[in-house]
């Protein structure tokens, strides 16, 4: 379970990896807004996964009930870029959907970029696209 202590030890590693990898604009300040609005939400259920003091990965989320279910809402989950492509990645989703299981949700849900890499590894594990949900935005 990630503890709030944990957050500024995910926070450089966050940052590195999205501002190197995917050009993103994260700083500090808002890499700790981002993961403690999701860790101190009600029902929030958030994992890091070490190795020898070494984080490798963490997920975020929290439990929602709905009128015929009970589901987890995974926010995100980061593998850190030296440790993917090892099969990390698949082992720490199937670790996260055993205990969220075993909490009660029936449903598993997030929110993915749109591309060939993610279809490829949430695909492998059988997560399937929705055609009665699309993500609505509007700039401000």
């Amino acid at each position: 379970m990630m503890e709030e202590a944990d957050i500024a030890r995910v926070t450089p590693l966050y940052i590195d990896y999205y501002n190197e990898k995917e050009g993103g604009e994260w700083t500090e300040q808002t890499v700790i807004k981002r993961i403690h609005q999701v860790w101190s939400r009600e029902d929030s259920y958030c994992l890091i996964l070490e190795d020898s003091g070494a984080i490798l990965a963490f997920a975020m989320g929290y439990f929602e009930q709905y009128d015929d279910c009970f589901a987890y809402d995974l926010i995100e989950i980061v593998v850190f870029a030296e440790y993917q492509n090892k099969g990390i990645g698949t082992a720490f989703m199937k670790e996260l959907e055993a205990r969220v299981k075993e909490k009660g949700a029936m449903l598993l849900q997030l929110e993915a970029v749109n591309d060939e890499h993610h279809e490829h590894f949430y695909g492998k594990l059988g997560y399937k696209n929705v055609s009665n949900f699309v993500l609505k935005t509007k700039i401000l």
